[in-house]
């Protein structure tokens, strides 16, 4: 049997050579960082949003009082709905971009307290160490 892995098209090809415990938590951290990013970015977002409907209601309700064409007024009102709508599925996905940044912080802190200690370990020898997988069992 081979110890090819298949890998479907729609994801990207491994890039980055050998892995190793340095790469693999600079990855995690930036990910964390990249959530956190997109979190804050899509909570601005939302509030953005929110204050534009209020002003687009504020407007309909403008315009009904001056008594401009209801079809204008209703696309005002269209627009408001649809502002408010953008900002409810910024903050949905802003929640899940929070999970994303929660859990890429868990794997950092969990891939640090499991491997730092054998990462330092290596690093504090003298010692060539063996190549990946030379002490696995089959």
């Amino acid at each position: 049997m081979s110890d090819l892995v298949p890998r479907p098209a729609h994801l990207p090809a491994a890039r980055g050579g050998t892995p190793s415990f340095t790469r693999l938590a600079a990855r995690t951290a930036a990910l964390a960082a990249s959530a956190l990013a997109l979190k804050e970015g899509l909570w601005s977002l939302q509030r953005r949003m929110e204050r534009d409907a209020d002003h687009a209601d504020m407007l309909a309700d403008l315009c009904t009082a001056a008594e401009v064409e209801p079809r204008f007024t209703g696309l005002i009102t269209e627009a408001g709905a649809a502002l408010r709508a953008v900002a409810q599925a910024s903050a949905e996905v802003a929640r899940t971009a929070d999970q994303v940044q929660h859990d890429a912080r868990g794997l950092h802190d969990a891939h640090q307290s499991e491997y730092r200690g054998v990462y330092e370990a290596v690093n504090a020898s003298g010692v060539r160490q063996a190549k990946p997988g030379f002490y696995r069992t089959r």
